[in-house]
């Protein structure tokens, strides 16, 4: 009953940081920007069931990887960057949002939100909009969002942690993990896009992400089951995305549709993953075709499989880069 309330209450706060950026592009007949909007709100999904203070300070953390990702992702829209170079740029960039985001302990793990961003906005050239303002309108969403998870009520659990515990923590962790992991991002982007590229896939940024989520598990097991709940709810989002386009709805219809598919998306992304990306999915193509159209069937055909090249290198990856404790016969089963 109790996580149940803190999913409703955690979408709600994670909602309200798009729903207000996302009246005013549609106030000012802006939806194309929505896009910044979305990537800028991602920075309220830290923190989930954390008190007041550490919330603070984790999604700060989280929004310097959003913003840092939108920002790289902005210049190479703006030099119209050729997919391997969009690929080189989201490896060195994983490789250090890997370290970054487990130095920092952040919930969610890894550097998917702000490698994605970098990807999706790297494929976006026709914004009429200037970089700052496009940036702008991140930061400005990312700002609300964490001042949205400040006011916020504290979650009631007995194992909430302070300040001072989660910064301690920070400086614990095992260094040898950090960077074998940062490695694996290294391998699987680098592979995963060069493989999307090899294929003909305009759009590399999707098996950018597809590799990328596969590896924010915690272990072998994990990024497998993660692997598959990924494609299973990608298909089903497209599904869903090519119903929602089919009718040629206008630009503002779809904008909204968009703001209102965060809510479900943050409420089940902890109870079924597969489930909350039937959600995601749609949310993010829209949010994409919005900001530069480029047909139905080019936008389901490039995500479906851009994800299934992901995810396979993902899991390969996972496998051939093994934990320090599976060297000697000791894979840890907990997810």
């Amino acid at each position: 009953m109790h996580a149940a309330l803190h999913d409703r209450a955690h979408a709600t706060r994670v909602s309200l940081g798009l729903v207000i950026p996302g009246i005013v592009l549609l106030w000012l007949d802006r939806p194309a920007l929505l896009i910044f909007a979305v990537f800028g709100s991602f920075a309220g999904m830290y923190g989930r069931a954390e008190s007041r203070s550490v919330r603070l300070l984790h999604q700060s953390q989280g929004a310097l990887l959003l913003l840092g990702g939108t920002a790289v992702g902005i210049v190479l829209s703006r030099t119209h960057a050729a997919p391997p170079t969009v690929v080189v740029v989201a490896t060195i960039f994983a490789l250090g949002g890997s370290l970054l985001a487990d130095f920092f302990a952040l919930r969610p793990e890894g550097p998917f939100y702000g490698t994605f961003a970098l990807g999706a906005i790297a494929g976006v050239s026709a914004i009429r909009a200037t970089p700052w303002e496009c940036w702008g309108i991140a930061a400005a969403s990312a700002a609300l969002a964490i001042v949205i998870g400040l006011v916020a009520a504290d979650p009631t659990r007995p194992d909430r942690i302070t300040v001072v515990a989660a910064v301690r923590g920070q400086r614990d962790r095992e260094r040898q993990a950090a960077f074998l992991h940062a490695a694996r991002y290294v391998l699987a982007i680098a592979a995963a896009g060069a493989g999307a590229y090899a294929l003909g896939l305009g759009h590399v940024n999707w098996a950018i992400a597809g590799a990328a989520v596969t590896l924010a598990a915690a272990d072998p097991r994990g990024r497998l089951r993660r692997g598959i709940q990924r494609v299973v709810g990608t298909l089903a989002g497209l599904a869903v995305t090519a119903l929602v386009l089919a009718p040629g709805l206008p630009p503002r219809t779809l904008a909204i549709i968009v703001i209102c598919l965060i809510f479900p998306t943050e409420l089940f992304m902890s109870v079924n993953y597969a489930l909350a990306l039937s959600f995601f999915t749609p949310m993010i193509m829209l949010m994409t075709e919005l900001a530069q159209p480029i047909g139905v069937r080019e936008l389901i055909t490039s995500r479906a499989l851009g994800t299934m090249v992901g995810v396979v290198v993902g899991v390969v990856v996972t496998a051939l880069v093994r934990d320090p404790r599976s060297w000697s016969g000791k894979d840890s089963d907990v997810d």
